[in-house]
């Protein structure tokens, strides 16, 4: 028993390497300049800014204060809305039997015919199909 001997110190398993973060930590870089280690230091031009995507919306933002134009999207015509209504009026449907029968919410039916809507030619076809009227002119 005389060749054996203890170990008191201890013994760390699974340690971790220090992340990136932890690495860059202010006491880590202290502490390597203590030792002597060569520290290398870069400062980044855009760190924590959005610079990519807010120097390509300053060119967007002006070619949108240049124009005049005024861009609308397309509306249902006043003669349209007129006809949807009659047709609907005549079969003695309410806005929502109607959007039920073409399969549409019942918001879509008063838009049409408060001339709100965005025009599109299959709905307007569906309510030529169940009002039994051509709603449409030459298009």
């Amino acid at each position: 028993m005389a060749g054996i001997s203890q170990d008191w110190e201890p013994v760390v398993i699974r340690k971790k390497a220090p992340t990136s973060a932890a690495r860059k930590d202010e006491k880590a870089v202290n502490a390597a300049r203590r030792s002597g280690a060569e520290i290398e230091t870069v400062k980044k031009s855009t760190a924590g800014t959005n610079k990519a995507a807010s120097s390509s919306t300053s060119l967007n933002t002006r070619k949108l204060d240049e124009d005049t134009e005024n861009l609308a999207h397309e509306k249902v015509p006043t003669e349209l809305k007129k006809a949807i209504m009659q047709a609907r009026m005549d079969k003695k449907l309410t806005q929502a039997q109607l959007a039920q029968i073409i399969n549409e919410k019942p918001q879509i039916i008063q838009e049409y015919e408060s001339g709100k809507a965005i025009p599109n030619q299959q709905i307007i076809s569906k309510l030529e199909r169940a009002l039994g009227a051509k709603l449409r002119g030459k298009k």
